[in-house]
């Protein structure tokens, strides 16, 4: 684990994409960013990555709003897709 001053607005899923977009080998566990209350971001990566995870770390500006959900994911909630809701109301089922 190498330590990093954590961004002021992380994202750690966006933080991993930026991360391998840069060619910086991390694991997809969910222990490849940690976050402790000293104010550092550790990651699972290679020492020879640190400098190129140095630079996507002090850029990264994450999204701290969740987006909002579209029709397609609140149906893939209760186990619909858009073309079932779509059949069911033109087929009158």
């Amino acid at each position: 684990m190498i330590s990093f001053t954590k961004p002021q607005n992380l994202n750690g899923k966006e933080l991993r994409q930026e991360l391998l977009e840069a060619k910086v080998a991390i694991t997809q566990a969910s222990t490849s960013v940690i976050v402790e209350g000293d104010g550092l971001l550790y990651l699972d990566i290679l020492d020879k990555d640190a400098d190129a995870a140095a630079v996507v770390v002090a850029a990264h500006n994450g999204t701290t709003v969740a987006p909002e959900p579209t029709i397609a994911d609140k149906l893939a909630s209760v186990g619909l897709s858009l073309d079932e809701l779509k059949a069911a109301i033109l087929g009158g089922n």
